[in-house]
């Protein structure tokens, strides 16, 4: 029997339909246009030639040769007929095979207008949402994420159990985070298709390989950030749940007030922490004073949007997708410097490049908030620093110690008693005295500073570690797990 037929058999006894072979890349196999799960590793052109050798005849070779691309009619042992497509993509071979007589579209959407309602008033209308792929072209299909009931379900339950992440896959149930700690829904269905009906376009980004990341609103509640994605045994999806409107500065229950860094003429304000810790929350919040406060443009690059924020009769928002709206953050901030901005809002800096356009920004007059990933103040300096080759740090030493105003870092740091988490933070402020360690590149004595600035509004991760084990909020065994400085730690813990 040959190879191809041990496959086709395989999915046809799982109950599949259509069978996907791509240069490098994992088979990918579907039933009524649904994705399913099927272990095999990815098969190199090599491999992908051998396993379809009887069907490469010399008359099917010429005309894929001369055409691109030959379709026809197979008959697998004991799995039945297929219709056989072969092309030559940009990649190598594909072989799309489909059962003869199946019906692989998928499913028709819900008539425009109608909506699904369960006991949180979630609501999606239509039912079929728009997916944008990350690069779209003119012309190009647009992959579609429709929600299924179960979904609706889970969320309603991720809610009730105050879970801030969903994650799905095709090999096991549900899990949600709840608290920073993972927790297993096993009484719930298995399979990402059972929540996310999800299009099999076969240039779809998300069944080439590429994850596809978008936001779904449910109706005056929550805002759902999706990423859909390809895994060795199947797709898998991170939702993570979100208010749907930016939250007030002052219900996040920062230990140091931070409202004054939305009404910063201009400069470079930098929010860090690691991924889940709250960054984006903690801008979308200072966004949300800056236009409440101030008569201002702010223009926002996000990836994706993950909230919407209001204007006011003085303020004007305009919120941008990166990889939707724009193609990415650097033509983004481009564009940015020419639509009158006072605020510019840059979900994360990536390149140098990036950076290199924020500072030109927050020198010409705007406030630039911005996120990266870092754990600490100093660490998120030498970030910025490590990101140009060497010669061009002194310049950039300069224009950095010339626009930041201060730095934020944050960790979620789960309660000592109860459930929920509190934030911890580290606030540097840009004083004369730390414009010049970074002007002079001497990030190492940024600490030393910080621990004596509480006048100038600035305070430690460590100093808000132990401030909370002494308000008994945090236990002292978390507070270790999240220090940068366990002597530091220890020296606030014994005053």
């Amino acid at each position: 029997m040959a190879g191809v037929d041990q496959i086709l058999r395989a999915i046809v006894q799982q109950g599949a339909d259509e069978l996907r072979l791509l240069t490098d890349q994992a088979p990918l196999v579907f039933a009524r246009g649904l994705p399913r799960r099927f272990t095999m590793s990815p098969t190199p052109e090599t491999v992908l030639r051998q396993l379809l050798s009887p069907l490469l005849t010399p008359e099917r070779l010429g005309e894929l040769g001369r055409a691109g691309h030959v379709t026809f009619e197979y008959r697998a042992e004991t799995a039945g007929a297929f219709d056989v497509a072969l092309q030559r993509g940009t990649t190598g071979l594909e072989a799309h095979f489909t059962l003869h007589g199946a019906t692989v579209s998928p499913p028709e959407p819900a008539a425009a207008g109608t909506a699904r309602r369960d006991p949180l008033r979630v609501a999606v209308e239509p039912t079929t949402l728009s997916a944008e792929p990350p690069t779209p072209a003119a012309g190009a299909a647009e992959p579609a994420i429709t929600m299924t009931p179960r979904l609706l379900e889970l969320v309603e339950r991720a809610v009730t159990l105050r879970a801030s992440d969903i994650h799905l896959s095709e090999a096991d149930p549900p899990y949600v985070r709840v608290d920073g700690q993972l927790r297993r829904l096993d009484a719930l269905t298995v399979g990402v298709s059972s929540f996310l009906d999800i299009a099999a376009h076969p240039r779809s980004e998300v069944t080439h390989g590429r994850a596809l990341d978008l936001t779904l609103e449910l109706e005056d509640r929550l805002r759902l950030r999706v990423s859909v994605y390809t895994t060795h045994l199947g797709l898998a999806a991170a939702i993570r749940l979100l208010p749907r409107t930016a939250p007030a500065l002052e219900s996040l229950d920062l230990p140091l007030a931070l409202g004054d860094l939305a009404e910063v003429p201009h400069g470079l304000v930098l929010v860090a922490g690691a991924t889940g810790s709250g960054k984006s929350t903690t801008m979308a919040a200072l966004c949300r004073r800056a236009l409440e406060r101030r008569s201002v443009v702010l223009v926002t690059l996000e990836e994706p949007i993950e909230f919407a924020l209001a204007a006011s009769p003085r303020s004007v928002v305009r919120q941008r997708q990166v990889g939707r709206d724009v193609p990415d953050f650097t033509t983004g901030l481009r564009e940015a410097l020419r639509s009158d901005p006072d605020v510019i809002m840059v979900g994360e800096l990536r390149d140098a490049e990036t950076i290199r356009l924020a500072l030109t920004a927050a020198e010409t007059g705007h406030l630039v908030l911005a996120s990266l990933h870092s754990g600490s103040a100093a660490g998120s300096i030498e970030r910025i620093f490590d990101a140009y080759a060497a010669e061009q740090r002194l310049q950039i030493r300069s224009q950095l110690a010339d626009a930041l105003r201060a730095v934020v870092v944050q960790r979620l740091i789960p309660r000592a008693r109860g459930s929920g988490r509190v934030p911890a933070v580290e606030v540097l402020r840009a004083t004369h005295a730390i414009q010049n360690l970074v002007r002079e590149g001497k990030t190492a004595q940024i600490a030393g500073v910080l621990q004596g600035g509480s006048r100038d509004g600035m305070l430690s991760l460590e100093r808000c570690l132990a401030d909370h084990v002494r308000a008994g909020t945090i236990t002292a065994e978390n507070a270790r797990a999240a220090a940068n400085d366990l002597d530091s730690l220890a020296m606030y813990l014994s005053k």
